[in-house]
């Protein structure tokens, strides 16, 4: 059985095939990721509804949404028992969609909302990971935190790892262009590593260029496990393993 760590069910065309779907594949379960608060708020109502779990938080490309009212709303989210995680938050320096001096209160802020509620932290980053470790670092990470859908080199998986962080890979391991992202996924230890689909993004091959849902993290796990040289069924259950013990469940 599998473990969808990061999707965003709210963005799947209808999100009830999307989560039967899964299930027929094999995934155990999902956590369907919000990016604001509006997001956040479908995510939790998901999550009720089919029996998966939620996270909330304002993503850093929406950063100038975060404001004292987001932040209320997305600690009244945290309350219900079926929001697992804060986030997805982080930095974002590719896209200039928000001011980075408003993307680090905000990601500051969601470090500090995973330490009160003892949530799991879902952390974005985009050219910007040294940035996001620092602040992390300088902070004090929480207890749980998640990189989702790893893309950088081994230094800072290094750092990333010393924080105690689990780290999650999306489809694009499964791109024939990405030999140097399969050695980063053979490189984190067997109990920090999770699979995502990030849904409905970076379908995994052989689906490539189309839509992205929680079905497909079975490809990427099956990628993953070829490259550590493993048997499909022993990644997914560490994998699944690990997503429990990271979101507390």
């Amino acid at each position: 059985m599998w473990f969808d760590s990061h999707c965003h069910l709210h963005m799947c065309g209808d999100p009830a095939a999307a989560v039967a779907g899964a299930r027929s594949a094999g995934v155990e379960s999902l956590v369907a990721i919000g990016i604001d608060v509006a997001s956040s708020e479908a995510a939790r109502d998901l999550a009720h509804e089919h029996g998966v779990w939620a996270s909330a938080g304002v993503h850093p490309n929406s950063a100038l949404e975060w404001d004292d009212a987001a932040a209320s709303a997305v600690a009244g989210l945290l309350a219900d028992d079926r929001v697992v995680a804060v986030g997805e938050t982080g930095l974002d320096f590719y896209r200039d969609y928000a001011p980075v001096n408003r993307q680090r209160a905000a990601f500051s802020d969601h470090i500090a909302l995973a330490k009160d509620h003892a949530k799991c932290l879902v952390i974005h980053t985009r050219d910007s990971i040294v940035e996001t470790i620092d602040m992390l670092a300088d902070a004090g990470p929480p207890e749980r935190l998640i990189f989702h859908c790893w893309s950088a080199g081994r230094d800072d998986l290094d750092r990333a790892l010393e924080l105690g962080a689990y780290v999650s890979f999306a489809g694009n391991v499964t791109f024939k262009n990405a030999p140097d992202l399969r050695a980063m996924a053979a490189r984190v230890p067997e109990d920090r590593l999770l699979v995502e689909t990030d849904s409905p993004f970076l379908a995994p091959v052989p689906h490539r260029g189309r839509s992205n849902e929680p079905a497909f993290v079975t490809l990427t796990g099956e990628v993953i496990a070829a490259e550590r040289g493993v048997s499909t069924a022993d990644l997914a259950a560490t994998t699944t393993a690990n997503a429990r013990r990271a979101f507390a469940l």
